[in-house]
Parts: C-alpha cells; sequence; structure tokens
C-alpha cells in the first residue's frame, strides 16, 4: 500500500533532505522534493500528494505562508512541519494554519517515519473512496467522516482529518468526559506540552464548527479533559 503514498518534501538544506528522502524511498514511499516554498507550490499542484513535510526556515516562501496556500487548495492532506524553532507561538501559529504536527530539528528518521505512517493511515486518500457516505447526527447537525464534513441544512464544514479524528473521539463518547491525556495519545501519538497545547487550538476550532447548533456545547473541564455536551442525544 505504501508504494501508492507521494510525499513531498520542501527542505533547503540539500543535505538533510537527501537523508531524508533516501530514507523514505527505502521505506517504499515516493518522495517528491522542493528546495523552497514556491517550487514546493508548484510541485504541490502538478502531483497527487498524500502528505507534505515542511520546513520553516525557507527562501521564497516560508513554510508557514506555504501551508496557507496549500490549505486554500486541499483542506485534507496532512502538513507536518520541521523545523529547527521552538518557540511556542511557533507551533501555535503552525496549528492555526492548518498544520497537523511537527517535528523538531534534530529528529530520528526512525520517529519521522512513524509519523508519517500514523498521518497516512488516517489520511482519507488511501481508502476514503470507497467508503460509505454514512453521517452521524450532533444535534441539528450532520457529521459524515468519510467526506470530512459537517451538514448544517445547506452549509457544509470542511474538516482537516485530525479535526475529523477528534470530533470522532468526543462522539463516542458524547455528554461523557474524555481526559487530555487519552486524546493526545490517542490522536497525536503523545501526551506532551507542545501536543497539548495544540489540542487547545483544535477544540477552539471545533467549537466554531458546532455553534451553529447553540444546543450543542464542547465543554472545557479546566486541567482534566473535555465534553461534548448533546442535550439531544440519548445513548
Amino acid at each position: 500500500m505504501k508504494n501508492t503514498v507521494k510525499l513531498l518534501l520542501i527542505e533547503d538544506d540539500p543535505n538533510l533532505s537527501f537523508v531524508i528522502s533516501d530514507h523514505l524511498s527505502h521505506e517504499g514511499f515516493e518522495v517528491i522534493t522542493a528546495t523552497n516554498g514556491e517550487d514546493g507550490l508548484q510541485k504541490f499542484l502538478l502531483y497527487d500528494i498524500n502528505l507534505c513535510l515542511v520546513d520553516v526556515m525557507m527562501p521564497k516562501m516560508d513554510g508557514f505562508t506555504l501551508a496557507r496556500e496549500i490549505r486554500k487548495r486541499n483542506e485534507f492532506v496532512p502538513i507536518l512541519f520541521l523545523t529547527a524553532r521552538s518557540m511556542e507561538e511557533d507551533r501555535l501559529k503552525g496549528f492555526e494554519i492548518g498544520g497537523d504536527d511537527y517535528i523538531g530539528k534534530p529528529f530520528s528518521i526512525a520517529e519521522l517515519t512513524h509519523r508519517i505512517n500514523v498521518f497516512i493511515r488516517r489520511s482519507r486518500s488511501l481508502g476514503d473512496i470507497n467508503r460509505p457516505s454514512t453521517s452521524i447526527p450532533i444535534g441539528a447537525l450532520s457529521f459524515y467522516p468519510s467526506n470530512l464534513e459537517i451538514h448544517c441544512g445547506e452549509k457544509i464544514t470542511p474538516l482537516t482529518q485530525m479535526e475529523a479524528d477528534l470530533l470522532k473521539m468526543l462522539l463516542n463518547k458524547r455528554n461523557k468526559l474524555v481526559r487530555r491525556e487519552d486524546i493526545l495519545v490517542e490522536i497525536w501519538g503523545e501526551n506532551d506540552y507542545f501536543k497539548g497545547r495544540s489540542l487547545d487550538v483544535f477544540i477552539s476550532r471545533l467549537r466554531k464548527y458546532l455553534k451553529d447548533d447553540p444546543a450543542l456545547e464542547l465543554r472545557n473541564h479546566h486541567g482534566v479533559g473535555f465534553s461534548l455536551i448533546d442535550s439531544d442525544f440519548s445513548g
């Protein structure tokens, strides 16, 4: 299955780019490389990309700007930032733009491969086309997991894969507390500080998507977790 997966690696360090692409190619992925943001965007438009690895600090177009341009064209493809920048505001900025994860430099190739595999398994591009487009009611809204959409009448709100995964986890325990650490391990693969801050960003985005039904509440249990309150749900 991995032979069908196309990865776009945008990294301006030629030595690091070679090491990463060589290893991932041996893992069975097809790796398309670019050395700056402008070239990366052109190759994203040219190829059917399944996942993007984006360096933050690049010439011509930085990684954040590139991620914005990608998100304008595709709401779903996973974007993983590669960065030596550890400032919290930089990481949160990336998540607000629509990035799915950060991998801090220096990183092990094994860790990078693991993260890629996690996101590829979740990615709709490898199987959603054959899944039935069934809906899950959320109050007055309808959630279509396979299409990554929330419907409210004629209004359709697209979701990223991470947003859909988080919403599904909350719906599985509707009206019950879901602990932060359980979410982080299930969705992000680990429980650490920066992943916790990114979780808060994703929760804020889900609140915005659910506000079309004022009876729904995404409740924050401070320091403990979250619960999706749906007064119409009797299960």
